[in-house]
């Protein structure tokens, strides 16, 4: 999706000096890829009507031109993740002053013009420029005009613009285009090929990854998406007296077809309750499962529960994610 890029990046700017024939880039948030941040969608490679990101994968949706960087929930959000520059530049321009407020279907037309959100434009020369949307308000830390060095901070995601959860997307530009820095230069509907535009020390981290867990935990009643939004779920901490024990997760980058299995075991290892879902009928960007039991007569025993979750895809595990909780009276 075009997030109202072309007001801040086709603005006219001063003479600016050639950093660099190439780029290469750092990671423009300050977290960690895999634990306390995910890559939710990578550009859009295809384009006709479907979809495809760099593997040929559906990690993406129509028209996406960057890279979408997520943190798990509005708890992380509100605690603070910075945004950096992803290499030397200049700024551009920015946007402030945008709420922090997730997009619904009734202010969706409203606020389409100015979807990139709270926003910085950097400008590397020789035609790159990286753009960063949907900060947080109040974050943007530096001004047009003023040159940043990569890993400076120029801001926090946030929850501005069009998106339903807090997140950094992040697209780089060459000569005007969006391209993508996973496959720089790669031929359009290609699997893999082109060149990787991120610094070597970020290439293993940033290997491709068919889906992921977002959040996990146990809860002692039902559990929503708002409460997993919200860090209300993954802050509970049942006891052997809660009403209920529930082992939750909240997956991302799931496919049509995958088979999800959420499995709780008591203490002896043996399996309390089982959620198999039912192949899904198409890709989802996020999905959450659950499984678990009434308090039985007594409480439950003290002891370590585990949770194990699964997903197959076309008959092979695709994901798998344990974890544990430790009940006490």
């Amino acid at each position: 999706m075009r997030l109202g890029l072309s007001s801040l990046v086709g603005l006219t700017l001063l003479a600016l000096p050639a950093w660099a024939q190439d780029i290469t880039l750092r990671l423009p948030v300050a977290c960690e890829i895999g634990r306390s941040c995910f890559i939710q969608n990578y550009l859009d490679r295809d384009p006709s009507p479907a979809v495809s990101d760099h593997q040929c994968g559906t990690l993406t949706y129509e028209d996406h031109d960057g890279t979408d960087i997520r943190i798990p929930n509005m708890v992380a959000q509100q605690a603070g993740v910075d945004v950096v520059a992803a290499a030397d530049g200049k700024v551009a321009s920015t946007r402030e002053g945008v709420p922090d407020i997730a997009v619904t279907e009734q202010t969706r037309e409203k606020i389409s013009q100015i979807g990139c959100g709270n926003a910085v434009v950097i400008d590397h020369g020789q035609g790159w420029r990286t753009a960063y949307c949907h900060m947080a308000k109040g974050s943007v830390a530096v001004r047009s005009g003023r040159e940043v060095k990569a890993g400076e901070k120029i801001g926090q995601i946030g929850l501005s613009g069009l998106t339903e959860y807090p997140h950094l997307h992040f697209t780089v530009i060459k000569d005007g285009k969006p391209v993508d820095p996973f496959a720089y230069g790669a031929p359009e509907k290609s699997c893999g090929g082109g060149k990787s535009l991120w610094e070597a020390s970020l290439q293993r981290t940033l290997a491709y990854q068919a889906g992921a867990v977002l959040n996990k935990g146990f809860a002692s009643g039902p559990v929503t998406m708002e409460a997993i939004e919200s860090g209300a779920a993954e802050r509970e901490t049942p006891t052997t007296k809660s009403p209920a024990l529930v082992a939750f997760v909240r997956a991302i980058g799931l496919k049509g077809g995958d088979v999800q299995t959420l499995t709780l075991f008591d203490p002896d290892g043996k399996p309390l309750a089982q959620n198999k879902a039912p192949p899904l009928d198409r890709a989802k960007a996020q999905w959450m499962a659950f499984s678990g039991v009434k308090q039985p007569e007594g409480g439950f025993r003290p002891g370590l529960y585990r949770a194990i979750y699964r997903v197959e895809r076309d008959g092979k595990p695709a994901i798998e994610q344990a974890f544990g909780i430790n009940l006490r009276p």
